[in-house]
């Protein structure tokens, strides 16, 4: 089996003796009596979402009780009990990353900044534990107030180090002891960061930055973030803007992201390409990002040339990048820097030069690659595949020229019918619209059900269960989701159409169809991922995981070992955070026997008119010891 986590096997019963068994026939027969002589269990009502949901069919205490016990009975039967649940992990590990040691790798030969990339099969794995909270973690604010204030302590960074940081003293005020706080909206033309993102727009031919989803931009990679100010102030123009960063032991510019409420997953391009399909990025932004761009014969821009739509714009942000004069004629080479030589091989045509800001524009015509005769061209790649986009190579080649999804960002439909795409739109996927529109009526029809269970209340043992006189969960109750696949992001798009106040990590497991294209193509943030290995993120980073066939996948798949799957869903879940998942009976069992093991709050919800599939909707508590 290849799989990144340990093995946990199950604890098993030996032999029973006949008088256990008389027992165990007993009861079972009592809690059958039980379960059928009341009314009607517990269901989740899957209707239209023009009617009120109806959850619960029942408030009797009795009868839920009566189905766990029967299910447990059930486990019994088959010889097996609930694992031990586990113990916290030693405090070194409070903010442990796994795949990125960077001693480690050192050690075995990784350097020229190798040493900080990702490297699974180098990640040692000890004794399964739960991640502990620092002493000093609280609760994040509910958003938006968490986008402008943090508590210092959920952060891996010291008050030394904060106080002797240049750079983050300019975007970061202390407020209290254990308050961080960053400019607000209202207070961003103090920093510059409304400022910079107009300036970006009129380099473009633009009026103001209101205008760029009119110009086609989308979604922003925004490479070595700061702290998440820029991508903010996008974000309240509908821009998605995902932050990758590198690993950073200390004052993680992706951790700080996180914490406030803002995309953000550890990523870099220094040896290996980033886990995102061709074409995937309207705009490519780097403000002092740290990157040489015209090191490894250019190997770095054309990674970003490969995420990048056609007609796309790379924003570069540089001291260092600054010519020696400030005229854009292209007719003395001498004045232009590497960068900028390299960027007219592959057909990018510089738009404009502002104090220590250039910006290119991909081309759009795929003609361009062919009519260089220049030897020194990069070539078109001859093997172009985005199913193998998942921390490849490398390339040295151009890719995306022979997609059928090589449409100028220009020429797309109108924004923001995010939940929408034409005909023409899922046929460049190969999907069909009566597919389409199927999934995003069930997502619609299922979101207000998943959303009346995210309560405490679900877990209680008072007989009064959440009902339709009860309010629902506020709206900004969870900012960060993770949905760990996919599919075609119809939880996404419910919840926005939903108007819930959150983004979401539309992951696609790999090694199954590769929708990430289309999510990607929706506007919304995406990432290709292998569930046998550790998600790239900070411990303690998402407010609710959901997953709908996952576990399912990976137990037919016989790669991965899914209470190691278990593990890593409760380090990157903050403390109270939500997991729901959706499977087959017979794995929400076994799940429901992990979810005990991590010590979280879980109930089983049937599904109405679905006898085969079950709910688990589980919460991870606030644990310190």
């Amino acid at each position: 089996m290849r799989s990144h986590w340990a093995q946990q096997p199950f604890l098993n019963f030996g032999r029973s003796p006949p008088l256990k068994w008389m027992l165990l026939c007993f009861i079972s027969v009592v809690a059958l009596i039980a379960v059928f002589g009341s009314s009607s269990l517990s269901r989740l009502d899957f209707v239209d979402s023009s009617s009120a949901p109806q959850i619960y069919n029942t408030y009797r205490r009795l009868g839920e009780q009566a189905t766990t016990d029967f299910l447990e009975i059930k486990s019994l039967s088959l010889g097996v009990t609930h694992p031990r649940e586990l113990h916290l992990c030693v405090k070194e590990r409070e903010n442990h990353v796994p795949c990125y040691n960077v001693s480690a790798n050192f050690l075995v030969g990784f350097h020229d900044g190798e040493e900080f990339d990702r490297h699974c099969e180098l990640s040692g794995v000890g004794p399964p534990c739960l991640v502990r909270p620092p002493k000093e973690y609280k609760i994040p604010l509910r958003w938006p107030a968490g986008r402008d204030v943090i508590w210092s302590g959920n952060v891996k960074i010291t008050k030394n180090q904060f106080l002797s940081s240049g750079s983050m003293t300019k975007r970061l005020m202390l407020l209290e002891e254990n308050q961080i706080a960053f400019q607000s909206e209202d207070g961003m033309n103090i920093d510059g960061v409304k400022d910079y993102s107009r300036q970006i727009a009129e380099m473009i031919g633009l009026g103001s930055d209101s205008e760029f989803l009119q110009a086609g931009v989308r979604t922003v990679l925004d490479i070595g973030c700061g702290f998440g100010s820029f991508g903010a102030h996008l974000f309240s123009l509908n821009l998605m803007t995902v932050c990758i960063a590198a690993y950073e032991i200390f004052g993680s510019q992706v951790q700080l992201s996180l914490e406030r409420g803002l995309p953000a997953m550890i990523g870099s391009f220094i040896s290996r390409q980033l886990p995102y399909p061709s074409l995937s990025f309207d705009m490519v932004h780097c403000a002092q990002c740290g990157i040489i761009w015209d090191n490894k014969d250019g190997a770095f821009l054309i990674e970003v040339d490969r995420v990048l739509k056609p007609g796309g714009y790379f924003v570069l942000t540089s001291p260092t990048s600054k010519p020696q004069s400030s005229s854009l004629s292209v007719k003395n080479q001498n004045m232009f820097t590497p960068i900028e030589d390299f960027a007219q091989k592959i057909c990018w045509s510089l738009l404009a030069q502002q104090d220590e800001t250039f910006i290119w524009q991909k081309t759009a015509d795929v003609n361009c690659y062919t009519s260089r005769k220049n030897g020194h061209i990069p070539p078109l790649c001859k093997y172009d595949n985005d199913e193998d986009s998942y921390y490849q190579p490398l390339l040295s080649c151009i890719s995306g020229t022979a997609s059928k999804r090589w449409v100028p960002v220009q020429n797309r439909s109108h924004w923001p019918a995010y939940y929408q795409m034409s005909a023409h739109e899922l046929a460049v996927h190969g999907i069909h619209p009566e597919d389409f529109l199927e999934d995003s009526h069930v997502w619609r029809s299922a979101l207000n059900n998943y959303w009346s269970l995210l309560t405490p209340l679900i877990f209680s043992d008072h007989p009064k269960r959440p009902g339709d006189e009860d309010p629902l969960p506020p709206f900004n109750m969870i900012r960060n989701v993770m949905d760990m696949s996919a599919h075609y992001g119809g939880l996404n798009a419910a919840l926005l159409e939903a108007r819930k106040a959150v983004w979401v990590m539309n992951v696609v497991p790999i090694r199954t169809p590769n929708t990430l294209p289309l999510i990607l193509d929706r506007g919304f943030a995406g990432v290709l991922h292998d569930w046998c290995e550790p998600f790239p993120t900070y411990p303690r980073t998402y407010d609710m995981l959901h997953a709908m066939g996952l576990l399912s996948h990976l137990l037919n798949s016989e790669e991965c070992d899914i209470s190691g799957l278990f593990l890593e869903m409760d380090r990157i879940l903050r403390p109270e955070g939500w997991v729901v998942l959706c499977d087959k009976v017979q794995v929400i069992e076994k799940a429901r026997r992990l979810a005990a093991q991590n010590r979280w709050d879980a109930r089983v919800i049937e599904l109405q008119n679905d006898n085969d599939q079950r709910l688990l909707v589980c919460q991870k508590p606030f644990l310190k010891k």
